[in-house]
């Protein structure tokens, strides 16, 4: 049986698992870079771990593309795999938020404790060099290609209305905050400011805490039947308010309940006889017809006792 994929997005999914998977090869050369200049810094221990956590929305992206490509409709799984994406969408999550809340407690107790944190010097090529010009290089380069990728990355979401993916973008692009609190914690310790290291890791788990949150409410939203919600934030989508409006119009004594499968809207019509012409789901969409895929489903469910 046919996938539940929209055709029209069959290459623009390709487009998009391509380019992940780039991603995840430049995300590992940055967790190695990292890695290698950890040293006792609480900044680069938790910028690492940011970087290290930006595998989780690529990776639960390229499993949820994959069983949306190849998964079939079937007696088990009526409705394909539509929703695996969204799943992927709350693990991603679930587990920002985690790690964020857990880095931000580490950062505190340091603060709380006073902890004075050093940055050495390394032998490199028969020199002493301080630790901090290695630990300031890979911070900056652990900015470029994030960024690169979140500007190819942001129009793919966009045509695909991958809430994870774009999710994905949003981080990389803004990571640029994560490496000058970086760059300011340790230049801090470089300048003898004990507390900068603490305060630029609670500035990085802040962010991933928010990032966090943002994905949480809008994926829970979906899991639970709650009414479609924006792609880059937690309020009502705009597609979905103009398809209300446009059902209302038609059906102006109908009660509109809307939900969202994925990437998908599926709409019910309470109190209404379904018109006598036969109409394609599709015939109802508001907005442009390049994303009339968007509407899967529009069903009509008469008044009680007709």
């Amino acid at each position: 049986m046919k996938s539940s994929l929209p055709d029209e997005l069959r290459g623009v999914m390709r487009d998009a698992i391509r380019l992940e998977y780039w991603n995840l090869f430049w995300t590992a050369t940055i967790i190695v870079a990292m890695g290698l200049v950890l040293g006792q810094s609480q900044t680069m221990k938790t910028a690492w771990v940011e970087d290290t956590l930006g595998v989780v929305p690529p990776i639960m992206f390229l499993i949820a593309a994959k069983m949306e490509l190849k998964g079939r409709r079937s007696k088990r799984f009526p409705f394909g795999f539509e929703r695996v994406n969204g799943l992927g969408f709350f693990v991603a999550a679930v587990a920002l938020t985690a790690v964020g809340l857990l880095l931000l407690y580490n950062a505190v107790v340091a603060l709380a404790t006073a902890e004075h944190a050093s940055v050495g010097s390394i032998v490199l090529f028969g020199k002493d060099v301080w630790l901090g010009w290695l630990m300031i290089a890979a911070q900056l380069y652990s900015l470029v290609p994030p960024m690169l990728i979140a500007r190819k990355e942001l129009p793919l979401a966009e045509q695909l209305n991958d809430k994870l993916l774009h999710t994905d973008a949003l981080m990389n692009k803004a990571n640029w905050l994560t490496g000058a609190a970086g760059l300011a914690g340790i230049i801090g310790l470089g300048l003898g400011w004990w507390w900068a290291d603490s305060v630029a890791a609670a500035i990085i788990s802040l962010d991933v805490v928010s990032d966090g949150v943002k994905a949480l409410r809008s994926s829970t939203a979906e899991l639970v039947d709650g009414s479609p919600r924006a792609l880059s934030s937690p309020q009502l989508s705009e597609d979905a308010q103009e398809l209300e409006y446009r059902l209302l119009k038609e059906f102006p004594s109908a009660t509109i309940r809307l939900r969202e499968t994925g990437r998908l809207i599926r709409a019910e019509v309470h109190g209404v006889h379904p018109p006598t012409e036969h109409r394609h789901p599709r015939h109802y969409w508001p907005k442009e017809k390049s994303r009339a895929w968007r509407l899967a489903q529009v069903s009509f469910i008469p008044p009680a006792g007709d």
